[in-house]
């Protein structure tokens, strides 16, 4: 669920936007080139994350902040990468944003202390959250509306996904035959020569858009996710009623608050309360988060089962991973067609279910568990069911809204998926840290890590009901908000 991209295009712009001159093959691989190292990343490290812990000596907090510290970051300042792009110039915006990208993992790969390496994901994160926005309006404002416009950004889509679902495989190669440095180096060759290509041949855009950017915004949402996140975390350490666990905790809410504030008063939100009024967009956001929550960390901890418990190599792992990418894209390849016979909600609901049969099928797994038995069965199941959950859910979200905030609405509920993602991993990794306690063998994590895919599935029951008791049907809750 984790690497899964956008599910839906922004609102086509203006028929007056400038086309780009470069020829429009040209124009699809750099975008393309952009979108793949931004999902690959969400993706890649999971497979080294084993190897990291040991070259960095990092704790198991720091091993969840590995992935955490790109995920809340890359959402929490992402509808704010959109919005620079459409203020500031597509191709402007795509370059600082490939450049920070690539210059924070240029520091990763060499970083020698945990904290540098956390810091690293930290900017690449910012990076990855102002690029990804601004290669899928390029494909928008240089194709023309129309059968072209639909297959650049259906190229675009699968190029997302394809980036995600060879994660694993790229990293597990990388970490194998040379070191988990490289799952972070191998970006900065690829980037640079992208960044090149698109200062010569993109053609700069802009809507010439006055509204100002929402940067209060985005630094609040951001630090409070990462807050609560850590807070979340430390209480598997010193508890629940322990001061830094709660302070933190607490602290982070708060922020939050400030910003749920911020937004109610500033003239251009990066957040429009307003939407929320929506039944689509409030029900369908909540349980994007949810089902983000339980979803996004299966290949984390599936990571770390196959190569703590079952002592897989990083190229073993990485090739492990092969049927559950397969089954999350034919997932989200297969979505759009069962929707116009079964409805949205339906097919959100039925996704769900199975990921959360997989998750409970998984729970488990034991310290002697073989690939064919304890994996391959429920990693089908769990990968198909995100695949098949996401697009619906995000139909519904932007079916309620005016058209010129379909592009805003589906932002939101990217955005929304990450922040799930970010927080149900600090959730289930405390859960699980909990059940293992400091035993350290094969058993004591099997038991942990089954734990965290049992406590998923309820999670993702939770989402269920949310999507039964409040989520309308596609085209139900039309009504544009005032």
């Amino acid at each position: 669920m984790g690497f899964m991209p956008p599910t839906s295009a922004p609102a086509a712009p203006p028929a007056t936007e400038r086309r780009a001159s470069s020829p429009a093959w040209l124009v699809m691989v750099l975008v393309c080139a952009g979108q793949f190292l931004v999902v690959l990343d969400v993706s890649v490290v999971n497979v080294a994350l084993p190897a990291m812990r040991t070259g960095l000596g990092l704790s198991e907090l720091g091993l969840q902040w590995i992935v955490n510290a790109y995920v809340i970051t890359f959402a929490g300042f992402m509808l704010l990468g959109g919005r620079a792009a459409d203020l500031f110039g597509r191709k402007r915006i795509f370059a600082v944003g490939l450049t920070l990208f690539t210059i924070a993992s240029l520091g990763g790969g060499l970083a020698q202390e945990p904290w540098q390496l956390i810091a690293a994901r930290t900017v690449q994160g910012v990076g990855a959250a102002v690029l990804s926005p601004a290669t899928l309006t390029i494909l928008t404002t240089s194709f023309p509306a129309g059968a072209a416009r639909t297959r650049a950004i259906a190229t675009w889509t699968a190029v997302g996904a394809g980036g995600g679902a060879v994660g694993g495989l790229v990293g597990g190669v990388l970490t194998e035959y040379l070191s988990w440095r490289w799952v972070l180096l191998i970006n900065v060759p690829v980037g640079a020569l992208v960044l090149v290509g698109a200062m010569v041949w993109l053609t700069e855009s802009s809507r010439g858009d006055s509204r100002r950017l929402d940067i209060p915004g985005a630094l609040l949402v951001t630090a409070g996710l990462a807050l609560v996140a850590f807070g979340i975390v430390r209480t598997e350490t010193v508890g629940w009623a322990a001061a830094s666990a709660l302070v933190p905790l607490l602290a982070g809410l708060l922020v939050l608050a400030v910003f749920v504030a911020v937004e109610a008063r500033t003239k251009a939100p990066l957040m429009p309360l307003n939407l929320f009024r929506l039944r689509s967009v409030s029900s369908a956001n909540g349980a994007m988060v949810l089902a983000g929550a339980a979803m996004f960390s299966m290949w984390y901890f599936l990571s770390l089962y196959m190569q703590n418990v079952l002592h897989y190599t990083p190229l073993e792992a990485g090739l492990a991973f092969i049927p559950h990418s397969t089954s999350i894209v034919l997932g989200s390849k297969i979505a759009p067609r069962l929707m116009h016979h079964v409805g949205a909600k339906t097919l959100a609901v039925a996704g769900a279910l199975i990921s959360a049969a997989g998750m409970l099928w998984q729970g488990a797994m034991g310290a002697d568990g073989t690939y064919v038995g304890t994996l391959l069965g429920p990693g089908i199941l769990m990968a198909l069911g995100a695949g098949l959950t996401a697009t619906p859910v995000a139909s519904v979200a932007t079916s309620g809204a005016a058209p010129s905030e379909q592009g805003l609405v589906s932002g939101l509920i990217n955005t929304s998926r990450q922040m799930g993602g970010a927080l149900g991993l600090s959730i289930l990794s405390t859960v699980a840290a909990a059940r293992i306690g400091g035993d350290r063998g094969a058993s004591a994590m099997a038991s942990g890590y089954g734990m965290a895919f049992r406590v998923g599935s309820a999670i993702l029951l939770v989402a269920i009901l949310l999507m039964l008791f409040a989520m309308p049907r596609r085209r139900e809750d039309t009504t544009a908000h005032g």
